[in-house]
């Protein structure tokens, strides 16, 4: 898969890729976003990019309004409905304990677990359903919203397929977690994913049934279109000889490619390469 453009950026969010260029090594922050900062409170006739910020968490909650950056009588509304629901003061106001609990759910995601003996392998599944009980989505449009900007430095729009960005940051909380170098390079492309653990040493070629037994929790797969073609990926959670369960981004209940959500799927083997870490 073709890299997207301008993959060096760094974003709205403040969070810089982790790829300047090809080869480089640079890893993510995925403390001080922006996104998860209010600089001051947000009432009626505000408008701007935090608004419409506030209007994207809203909406993952439940409470849908138009997202268009103006703070109008339909943003107060549904904010007002929030805050009722959750036990908030009523205020008609984005403070920042409203924009705390507007957030919760990034921040659970991005919440450090304790080690406890875990190898690696361990902790890359443990961050990846960490993140599944938070339900990441897009809102907003393709490939758009919050959680995509987390998970692709900032970045994000129809070029921006993001399986890869979760992969990556799942990889990088374990990794900062241990203490440990990250066993690959991070990259929001498929491609360049597959040519480092090649690299590496860590490249599994569609699996035979007797090779299987080294696709373990926790390795990352590729799905092939070629053979130097990938168009998607996503973390193993258990394998067994015929069939692999996965948690993976940019996908949905369906199956459907460039999917709009996080997810649980169970895949076979075909069309499938490994990265074991």
């Amino acid at each position: 898969m073709p890299l997207p453009p301008e993959a060096g950026a760094t974003g709205p969010t403040g969070l810089p890729s982790w790829r300047e260029g090809p080869g480089s090594g640079a890893t993510a922050t995925v403390t001080g976003s922006d996104d998860l900062a209010l600089d001051r409170p947000y009432k009626r006739r505000d408008t701007g990019r935090k608004v419409r910020l506030i209007q994207e968490w809203l909406c993952l909650h439940g409470f849908h309004v138009r997202i268009d950056g103006d703070f109008g009588p339909a943003t107060e509304a549904a904010l007002t409905r929030f805050q009722r629901e959750v036990g908030l003061p009523v205020t008609a106001t984005v403070d920042a304990l409203t924009f705390e609990r507007l957030t919760a759910p990034m921040r659970a995601a991005l919440t450090p677990i304790a080690a406890e003996g875990r190898s690696l392998n361990q902790m890359v599944v443990a961050y990846a359903r960490q993140h599944l009980r938070q339900h990441p989505r897009e809102i907003g449009g393709r490939n758009r919203g919050p959680w995509v900007r987390l998970y692709m430095g900032g970045n994000e729009g129809e070029p921006w397929a993001w399986s890869a960005g979760f992969v990556c940051l799942c990889l990088e909380q374990a990794c900062r977690t241990l203490e440990v170098s990250l066993p690959i390079e991070l990259s929001f492309s498929c491609d360049s994913l597959a040519a480092s653990a090649k690299t590496q040493g860590r490249f599994l070629s569609e699996p035979a049934e007797r090779e299987r037994a080294r696709v373990t929790p926790g390795s990352i797969f590729l799905n092939s279109r070629s053979p130097l073609d990938w168009q998607h990926t996503g973390l193993v959670v258990r394998a067994a000889p015929e069939v692999i369960q996965t948690i993976e981004g940019n996908i949905n209940d369906e199956g459907v490619a460039e999917g709009y959500e996080v997810c649980e799927r169970t895949r076979g083997y075909r069309h499938m390469d490994f990265i074991v870490l």
